[in-house]
């Protein structure tokens, strides 16, 4: 590769089919922290040689999911400030179906010196050979039947399929003899033997070419000293690496990442939704919280430090540090990373990240002022795993709990006793002070009134807890009284207690 200088450069090439998934949003991040790490260039470029999955505004998607992780590029595509789509660098254009002439040069180059060849098999054929080397436990590789052909034959051919308006697919000359070695900078040196590998299509029958050659044309041209892709990607780089060759180029280096697993060891599945990056961030997964996580699929800092921030990442980055051994992506991991991040912010920034999860649960924002979501944040926060869960678990601040009475009975106590405690209750905070409805003096007021009585602390805070709440399981009733006074006021409170005493 000639480069202009010992630059590295990375690059993200993802196809524009859709969701962004997560297993995409960890390859673009390591792509990202080995070019930050080596003061290199991060590109982005679009893979969409695969016309019939192209997905319209996927490119835009990608785009807005990246800049919400903090992943960047420094090439190719970014989005403006309007919302749409530019692209920039020297490189361009970064969409390869706009790059067909480089792609034709190249095929081109490859016929003349008998490094490829037209193939124009039926897909009747192809079908048929498939079957017969199932039926022969062999593997389904093409059996090399247009490699033989004389010119005449080609010739011949080519007329045919020009009259009837097709052109033929044009596969790659794997060489008969001799092995192929990756050197790999995660799994180090892997030999491939070339009568395993197949003679693949390298440019199809609608003039687009295959991802094999386009890859190689694009990194090429593109002077990317380091391809960062799946572990699935292995069995077809000793292909790539023979094209290199056959077009007399320098290739790249490649890093190889394991797999993502289900914690069953199952591959992560591509099910749409399931796992992209969009459906984590929709649930209320904070992006700092992702991108930690992400990191550690496969990576490991070979310290006890499990927090880390982006430019943490950056310095602390090295191929040497991932794991061959596939990743398994634990959910209860991704929650403690993701609550661990929620406790470090202050709770006015928390009450304003929640507030679109409290709307989709039928808040009306507009109806309660700023504080009151800052206090209930506040109460909320060392509970909280995701976003999302803020809309079941504070409801009853927002509207009357529904409940049944024998919920308000303490376990070893009576409807009667309950009832009583309540009247008691309601008598003791009627007299108090609006001001002294913070948690401090509401438990320091009703622990007096317990002990004074002489009474259990279960029998009474129990059933002051259901009467705010309407919950089996809550925060503590002096949490509960005291947020809920600085929305609702003293009155509201004394009207829940009322409710309770009226259900018993």
């Amino acid at each position: 590769m000639n480069h202009k200088s010992n630059t590295i450069r990375t690059r993200f090439a993802p196809s524009p089919t859709g969701f962004v998934h997560i297993g995409s949003l960890r390859t673009a991040l390591f792509s990202y922290l080995f070019a930050r790490a080596n003061k290199g260039a991060h590109v982005l470029r679009i893979e969409d040689t695969d016309q019939i999955r192209k997905v319209e505004g996927a490119v835009e998607n990608l785009l807005k999911v990246m800049k919400t992780v903090g992943v960047e590029f420094d090439e190719g595509f970014y989005l403006k400030d309007d919302g749409s789509v530019g692209e920039r660098g020297e490189y361009g254009s970064y969409l390869q179906s706009k790059r067909l002439e480089k792609y034709h040069a190249a095929v081109n180059q490859l016929l003349k010196e008998n490094k490829a060849y037209n193939c124009f098999c039926s897909q009747e054929r192809l079908e048929e050979l498939r079957k017969e080397q199932m039926a022969l436990k062999k593997p389904a590789m093409y059996d090399r039947h247009c490699r033989n052909l004389s010119a005449d034959e080609i010739k011949s051919k080519l007329e045919e399929f020009k009259a009837a308006g097709k052109n033929p697919v044009v596969r790659f000359a794997i060489p008969l003899e001799g092995s192929t070695t990756i050197h790999d900078l995660i799994y180090g040196d892997i030999t491939y033997e070339h009568k395993v590998l197949d003679d693949q299509v390298i440019l199809k029958s609608d003039g687009f070419p295959t991802y094999h050659l386009a890859v190689v044309v694009d990194d090429h041209f593109m002077e990317i000293s380091h391809v960062i892709r799946a572990e699935e990607w292995i069995p077809s780089t000793p292909k790539h690496l023979l094209i290199y060759e056959a077009l007399g180029w320098q290739p790249t280096q490649f890093a190889h990442l394991p797999l993502i697993l289900n914690p069953d060891k199952s591959k992560l599945s591509k099910r749409q939704g399931d796992v992209s990056v969009e459906d984590f961030l929709a649930k209320g997964y904070l992006p700092e919280a992702l991108i930690n996580f992400v990191a550690f699929l496969g990576w490991n800092p070979k310290t006890d430090k499990e927090i880390f921030s982006l430019d943490e990442l950056i310095t602390e980055f090295d191929f040497a540090k991932i794991n061959k051994a596939g990743a398994v992506f634990d959910d209860n991991k991704l929650d403690w990373f993701n609550s661990q991040y929620i406790k470090n912010l202050t709770a006015k920034n928390l009450a304003n990240l929640l507030k679109p999860f409290w709307k989709k649960a039928g808040v009306e924002i507009k109806k309660y002022e700023n504080e009151y979501f800052t206090a209930i944040s506040g109460q909320e926060q060392e509970r909280l795993k995701k976003l999302s869960e803020i809309g079941e678990r504070t409801t009853y601040f927002f509207k009357q709990p529904e409940y049944e009475a024998g919920l308000l009975v303490w376990k070893k106590s009576d409807a009667k006793d309950a009832k009583q405690k309540l009247t008691e209750l309601k008598h003791l905070l009627t007299g108090l002070n609006e001001s002294k409805f913070t948690q401090k003096d509401l438990e320091s007021e009703i622990k007096n009134f317990i002990t004074e009585k002489k009474y259990d602390n279960g029998p009474v805070l129990w059933p002051l807890r259901v009467a705010l709440t309407g919950l089996q399981q809550s925060p503590g009733p002096f949490e509960v009284a005291s947020v809920m006074a600085v929305g609702l006021g003293k009155s509201e409170i004394l009207n829940r207690i009322e409710i309770a005493i009226a259900k018993l």
